[in-house]
């Protein structure tokens, strides 16, 4: 059975991971970051709407943060968006919500607002095809998003996508875009990159195409 319980646990200890000894030591007694977790699911089930057979859950998230929080929180801003854009996303998918528009997070500061106090606006924004974000699913179901960056995988501890399988090179492939296409292109790895259970040196990922280095398969998709 689903428990969101656990989608809010997972989310925290990838953010811990994420910040090392800086998330143990700066929250104490303070704000937590689960809490504003917390806070965002249930609002994704408080203003999800049913609309042509469908339950359309909000895509659009602000959160708003007293100055002393925003500026706690600064330091890994972006992986706290990030994380909690999974943390939505994967709620999402396990209760069957659909979206109209690409999903986001963002952390905002309110000059009004306390210390410890924090405000959620949230919003149904419709988007076109080409919002469609990408997406590697992890054997796990965690799933890194995709931008205009390049991201390795690997099992150096550097790489984007971190993969614990001795049988992955240390830098084994990588994904990036150009345009408006995904180009998957093996790093010289030992035991070479599978796309679909061939073997490739570059290619254009598809939505649903399975990605396999080492003992290890991901997947690439498209997900709004």
């Amino acid at each position: 059975m689903y428990n969101k319980a656990m989608v809010l646990q997972e989310f925290e200890s990838r953010l811990e991971r994420l910040v090392e000894g800086v998330f143990s030591t700066a929250f104490r007694g303070e704000l937590q970051p689960v809490e504003i977790g917390r806070k965002l699911v249930r609002e994704m089930d408080l203003r999800r709407r049913v609309g042509m057979g469908r339950i359309i859950a909000p895509n659009e998230f602000k959160v708003y943060l007293s100055p002393y929080d925003a500026d706690r929180f600064a330091q890994f801003e972006g992986a706290f968006e990030k994380e909690l854009t999974v943390a939505l996303q994967t709620h999402a998918d396990r209760e069957g919500y659909v979206f109209v528009g690409p999903l986001s997070v963002e952390v905002m500061e309110d000059g009004e607002l306390k210390r410890g106090r924090f405000d959620i606006e949230t919003n149904i924004v419709e988007g076109s095809i080409e919002d469609e974000i990408a997406a590697i699913e992890l054997p796990d179901g965690y799933r890194v998003l995709l931008n205009d960056h390049p991201v390795v995988l690997g099992r150096l501890s550097d790489c984007d996508i971190v993969l614990h399988d001795q049988n992955v090179s240390r830098r084994h492939a990588e994904v990036s875009r150009k345009g408006q296409e995904y180009i998957l292109r093996d790093l010289g790895s030992t035991n070479g990159t599978l796309l679909n259970g061939q073997p490739v040196n570059t290619s254009i990922l598809k939505d649903g195409d399975s990605v396999s280095l080492g003992t290890t398969t991901v997947r690439f998709i498209y997900t709004r």
